[in-house]
């Protein structure tokens, strides 16, 4: 397939480092050495599924189709206020949509799984034109008294439309199935019958593990493509890298031996907005004419399950 349009939208609501201060046992000098984050976006009177129709909408004005041109709708969400319907079926009832439509959740490479799955419904004959959407609200999940995880996180949705092409050149994806380095829990509706005991966990991380784990996933994520590929590090452009810390991406680039140029950045005024980060990074890199026909880019992105996934692009 081929990217034939992106989109992106995100809160109104600007949070500094400075503004956390104020309730947090934090600053700024604290908070930007140790992520990169200056500021995030978060959500306040926005609904997460209005941020998402906005960025279709956007991906589907740039791409030249139409609502009834898309076949199937792929929507990559964590949590939201709806458990039911899915979150791809209210931003289809948004905006008219009537083809089928399927939620996924995996977490921060969600836009990888995601494209994975619409580059095997098109080699499958199953699907033409595709649009995928990752939305998500990754502040609600924290303890805003936790230091350790508020900080991190901001809000937004990105969008991508595809349609016929040959510019997906490859997509990897990668599990190490392991519940206790990032999550969350809720307590479900009770019954009569209920004996176990339940609890509320607001998101939880084990910081340095997920640190070497995401780090480590990136680099043999992607030069295990590039290998399979026929590729070298030398035909890439851009890397378009999961926007989780700053850290994270600096070890990335330090490990693969490659030149800061090669990897665009919004993690400091955005934080990490979950699966979300790489399609509106994708949007905004797009929409100020980074790229040029023919680049090469190499998405990697890493988060819970734990789960990570590569895909190389033409663009």
């Amino acid at each position: 397939m081929k990217i034939l349009g992106t989109g992106s939208a995100i809160p109104r609501k600007v949070v500094t480092n400075d503004m956390l201060s104020e309730f947090l046992d934090t600053s700024d000098a604290w908070i930007v050495p140790r992520t990169g984050i200056h500021s995030r976006h978060v959500i306040t009177d926005e609904q997460l599924e209005d941020l998402g129709t906005k960025a279709a909408l956007n991906a589907l004005e740039m791409s030249g189709l139409s609502v009834a041109d898309i076949d199937y709708f792929i929507c990559s969400n964590v949590v939201g206020e709806y458990v039911t319907p899915s979150l791809s079926c209210v931003i289809a009832s948004k905006i008219g949509l009537t083809c089928p439509c399927v939620d996924i959740n995996c977490a921060c490479p969600g836009f990888i799984y995601a494209l994975d799955i619409a580059e095997s419904r098109y080699l499958a004959g199953k699907s033409k034109n595709i649009l995928i959407v990752c939305a998500e609200e990754p502040t609600r999940m924290c303890d805003w008294s936790d230091r350790s995880t508020a900080v991190l996180f901001g809000d937004g949705a990105g969008a991508v439309v595809l349609g016929e092409g040959n510019n997906i050149k490859g997509v990897e994806l990668h599990s190490q199935p392991d519940v206790q380095k990032i999550w969350e829990k809720r307590v479900l509706e009770k019954t009569p019958y209920i004996s176990k005991e339940e609890e509320n966990v607001p998101l939880q991380m084990r910081g340095r593990e997920v640190f070497k784990f995401a780090v480590n996933a990136s680099t043999r994520d992607v030069e295990s493509l590039l290998s399979s590929l026929g590729m070298t590090k030398d035909d890439v452009n851009y890397y378009m890298v999961h926007q989780a810390n700053m850290r994270i991406i600096e070890a990335i680039k330090q490990y693969l031996g490659e030149r800061d140029e090669k990897f665009p950045t919004n993690i400091g005024d955005h934080g990490n907005s979950s699966s979300a980060s790489c399609p509106i990074l994708l949007d905004e890199c797009n929409r100020k004419g980074l790229f040029k026909k023919g680049d090469v880019l190499v998405f990697s992105a890493f988060g819970a399950g734990l789960l990570s996934g590569v895909a190389v692009l033409e663009w």
